[in-house]
């Protein structure tokens, strides 16, 4: 009998097995330490380590410079705000690569559960180590290989608990969300009031114990997991002889999988530039006082990450409300729709800024909330539409390398945003924003013209995306 089949008849946690307990808190603990460093990155950056009398401390910053203004500067000398941007951008967008080598050790040498004990042992290390800034690049390595580990490796782990026809799988998988965005939530709001507001250390301190949290509580509950897969080449041909051939078609319909990679990528650099030099703008530019409450710039991320929980169950609301009326969109169609509300979302802060430089005061609060509500009910149908249409048109036999290719969009666009970033402090912020604002537009304009032209090839009956797919989303990973 399967680990799967014995946790049929384990009901322990609100009808689920106990082992999900352990995952989701797990979880919900990785999430608040790795955004709640996210959210200090870039200011830390511009506001002290990347300052003289304090980057002349950091371990191989002469070789780092000289990569970063060769890749991001073009070979000119990057101004400290742009070296800041690229160097958010080289972090943020390898952490999309590395879940390549986290699934080769998982598969093939460690298995799932000693690859997520190295990677959450990495990830408590580099948040530790980033308190310190002689250690800076170090911390930066060992939180990217710390990620590649636990990204996707976990969330496996969820769906081994159950055999195929197991219907809480749903349940779970939702429940499993509700962890990741407690934790994006909660996180940046703990690690900003003391990194912030305190000492940056504090807040890179805090995001280490809670990494150490999590893998407290991932090793309490380890005989609640599901077994590993089977290792080694035995096991390899197995899974090879069940695949069936990949046709002609199939193969066309991956070349344009792989082609509307660009076009994704322009569709998300608005709402990516949140986590980089969107704080940093706002701590200059934005009047963050509410109602006698002021959010520090860095606690923005828990204020978006909150509106995308609220937008992501309302879009998933109003297509099933849509549907019984009139027809759904298919996917490309809500992605464009998609890019038109986050194009306007980030017009929104143009505009603020604008209206605050004529009227010779900071932009309003309103603003930067009107942004972030258009522009999460764009991601809530750009993001996760996008990988439920990845899933459903990929040949089965690549349905799991698919979704790996789709992540790449996030490494392409994440140093888009790096390079744009680096032009906040050569740009008044209205010309920024729009900038941005036209490039998400664009990319609605490129989805247009493939549904238009080859649309049909993507054709099927559109899904609205699984529990699954949503959990992939990480509340706007935002991924």
């Amino acid at each position: 009998m399967t680990a799967a089949e014995n946790s049929a008849d384990d009901r322990w946690f609100f009808g689920h097995p106990k082992g999900l307990l352990y995952l989701a808190f797990t979880e919900a603990w990785e999430r608040f330490s790795y955004y709640g460093m996210v959210a200090l990155l870039t200011l830390y950056m511009t506001k002290q380590l990347l300052l003289p009398g304090h980057m002349e401390h950091i371990a191989g910053i002469d070789l780092a410079r000289r990569f970063f203004d060769e890749t991001y500067g073009g070979g000119r000398t990057l101004t400290v705000v742009a070296l800041a941007s690229a160097i958010w951008a080289f972090y943020s967008s390898t952490v999309y690569l590395t879940p390549l080598l986290g699934g080769f050790l998982a598969d093939r040498l460690l298995g799932r559960t000693r690859t997520v004990v190295l990677g959450a042992c990495l990830m408590a290390l580099g948040h530790f180590l980033m308190a310190f800034e002689v250690t800076f690049f170090l911390a930066l390595i060992c939180l990217v290989l710390g990620a590649g580990c636990l990204k996707g490796n976990l969330a496996a782990q969820v769906g081994g608990l159950y055999g195929p026809k197991d219907t809480r799988r749903a349940d779970a998988f939702q429940i499993y969300l509700i962890a990741i965005n407690t934790g994006v939530i909660f996180g940046p709001m703990v690690t900003g009031a003391l990194g912030q507001g305190i000492a940056w250390h504090y807040g890179f301190g805090v995001a280490g114990i809670g990494m150490l949290l999590s893998l407290a509580i991932y090793l309490s509950g380890r005989r609640r997991l599901p077994p590993d897969p089977p290792l080694g080449a035995k096991a390899r041909a197995a899974a090879a002889a069940e695949r069936a051939p990949t046709t002609s078609r199939e193969w066309r319909i991956v070349v344009l999988l792989v082609l509307l990679l660009p076009v994704l990528a322009l569709s998300v650099v608005g709402n990516n530039q949140i986590q980089n030099v969107y704080p940093v703008w706002a701590d200059n530019n934005a009047d963050l006082s509410v109602l006698g409450f002021r959010f520090l710039s860095s606690q923005l991320l828990s204020v978006d990450s909150f509106v995308s929980v609220v937008t992501m169950g309302l879009m998933v609301w109003f297509w099933r409300v849509w549907s019984r009326r009139l027809p759904e969109p298919d996917e490309l169609g809500k992605i464009i729709i998609g890019c038109i509300f986050s194009a306007i979302g980030v017009a929104c802060l143009a505009l603020g800024q604008s209206l605050a430089m004529t009227a010779g005061h900071k932009v309003a609060f309103s603003w930067l909330l009107l942004f972030h509500v258009l522009n999460d009910i764009g991601f809530a149908n750009v993001f996760p539409v996008g990988l439920a249409l990845y899933t459903r048109v990929a040949p089965r036999s690549m349905a799991g390398f698919m979704v790996a290719v789709y992540y790449l969009h996030l490494w392409l666009g994440n140093n888009l945003v790096g390079i744009l970033g680096g032009r906040l402090d050569k740009m008044d912020g209205a010309t920024f924003w729009m900038m941005h604002a036209i490039l998400v537009g664009v990319a609605g304009v490129g989805f247009l013209v493939v549904k238009l032209l080859v649309g049909h090839w993507l054709r099927g009956e559109a899904t609205e995306p699984d529990i699954a797919t949503l959990v992939a989303a990480d509340a706007g990973e935002m991924p």
